[in-house]
C-alpha cells in the first residue's frame, strides 16, 4: 500500500490520480481529514488565533499571524495551500487545491471565490482520472466576490479580478480583468 508520504510526493509532482487506484484511496482519506477540520472550522465561532490554528492543521503549514479569514471555508484536500503574509480570505471560499494553490503576500480574496486546480479527463476512458494544474496568485492581488479561477492560471502582482469573473488564462501584473471568460479591461498605472 502507498504511504501518505509517497502520496504527497505524487501530489507535489503534479501526477494525475486514476479512480480505483491506491492513490485514489489515499486521496479519499485526505479528503475525509479535510472535511473533519473544515467542519470544526465552520461549525462554531472561533477567535482569529483559533481560525489560523485550524487552517494551519488543515494545510499542514504555519499560517502567519497577519493572515485573517472569515469562515466558512471549503476544501476537498487542504494540504496543498500556501499562504503568504497578510492574506485575507472572506466567507464562503472554496479551494480545490490538490494541484497546488499559492497566494502571495497582501492578497485579498472576496466572498464565495472558487479556486479550482483539477480537471477530469475528457474522454469517457479518462473521466475518472483527475489532472492537477497549480494556481499561483501574486502579491497584493484582489479577487472580488464570486470569481472563479480555473486550473493552471497564474495571476500577476497587483492584479484585480472583477466580481463574477471566470479566469481561464494568465493575468499579467497590474491588470484588471472582468467577464466570462475574463478579459483585460484596463491596466493599473
Amino acid at each position: 500500500m502507498m504511504t501518505r508520504e509517497e502520496f504527497m510526493d505524487l501530489v507535489q509532482r503534479g501526477e494525475p490520480i486514476v479512480g480505483g487506484t491506491e492513490a485514489q484511496v489515499l486521496l479519499t482519506q485526505f479528503a475525509n481529514e479535510a472535511l473533519r477540520i473544515t467542519a470544526e472550522l465552520n461549525g462554531a465561532y472561533h477567535e482569529p488565533e483559533e481560525v489560523r490554528a485550524l487552517f494551519s492543521r488543515l494545510t499542514g503549514k504555519d499560517i502567519d499571524d497577519s493572515c485573517f479569514m472569515f469562515p466558512p471555508f471549503y476544501t476537498d484536500f487542504g494540504k496543498n495551500i500556501t499562504l503568504g503574509k497578510s492574506v485575507f480570505l472572506n466567507t464562503g471560499c472554496t479551494f480545490q487545491d490538490r494541484g497546488g494553490i499559492t497566494i502571495g503576500d497582501g492578497t485579498q480574496i472576496g466572498q464565495n471565490v472558487v479556486l479550482s486546480t483539477l480537471n477530469h479527463g475528457f474522454s469517457p476512458q479518462e473521466r475518472h482520472t483527475t489532472f492537477p494544474f497549480p494556481i499561483v496568485i501574486g502579491k497584493n492581488v484582489w479577487i472580488s466576490s464570486n470569481a472563479t479561477v480555473v486550473p493552471g492560471v497564474t495571476i500577476g502582482d497587483n492584479a484585480v479580478i472583477a466580481a463574477g469573473a471566470v479566469v481561464t488564462k494568465d493575468v499579467p501584473p497590474n491588470a484588471v480583468v472582468a467577464g466570462v471568460p475574463a478579459k483585460i479591461i484596463k491596466m493599473i498605472q
